[in-house]
């Protein structure tokens, strides 16, 4: 049995003991870690703290594992986990008042070599990235979603909680800003 296939049976058994549970989050783990890392890691730009968020999100998924409903698969529940606890890292006082500070006091911080920062490079351009982080949330975080992580339109509307249309219209809007930023050298 492949780990996809022992994740469904352990989560339709209905049976989750102490011991099923311990069982399921090392598969989930194996399975999804890294993605959830490199999700953070895009959210927070910091490879330590994406760390750290990926841990907390299992550890959520392991206290919370009897609210999970089944009703989009549990990839996309834990994503949608991660993408919680970045955003509230990213409205933290901490980060808001000292994380920024840092990182424009000491700029050589800013490009700190990480994979995931060399993925992204070999990804796309250093122009088009800041472009994309320079862009509003909510259209950085579709496009992060859509291009890089993946997903369709209707599993980042699951994520964030709205319409696969307002998915559609939000990359539209956000395809127009990088468009724009990337002819006018803004964001670089």
């Amino acid at each position: 049995m492949d780990n996809l296939q022992r994740i469904d049976y352990l989560l339709h058994t209905n049976a989750l003991d102490e011991m099923g549970k311990n069982e399921l989050i090392s598969i989930l783990l194996d399975e999804y870690g890294s993605k959830i890392v490199r999700l953070a890691y895009i959210y927070v730009k910091d490879q330590g703290k994406a760390e750290d968020i990926a841990q907390e999100v299992f550890l959520k998924c392991y206290e919370k594992l009897d609210q999970y409903r089944q009703e989009a698969s549990i990839e996309t529940w834990l994503s949608k986990i991660a993408i919680n606890i970045c955003r509230d890292y990213l409205r933290s006082g901490w980060f808001k008042y000292f994380a920024r500070g840092v990182i424009d006091t000491f700029p050589y911080l800013k490009h700190k070599e990480t994979p995931e920062l060399k993925l992204i490079e070999q990804m796309e351009n250093e122009k088009l990235m800041q472009a994309v982080f320079s862009l509003p949330q909510k259209y950085r975080e579709v496009i992060i979603l859509h291009y890089y992580m993946e997903y369709s339109t209707k599993q980042i509307g699951d994520l964030l909680a709205i319409k696969s249309v307002s998915v559609r219209s939000r990359l539209a809007r956000a395809r127009e800003k990088l468009q724009k930023k990337l002819e006018t050298g803004e964001g670089s």
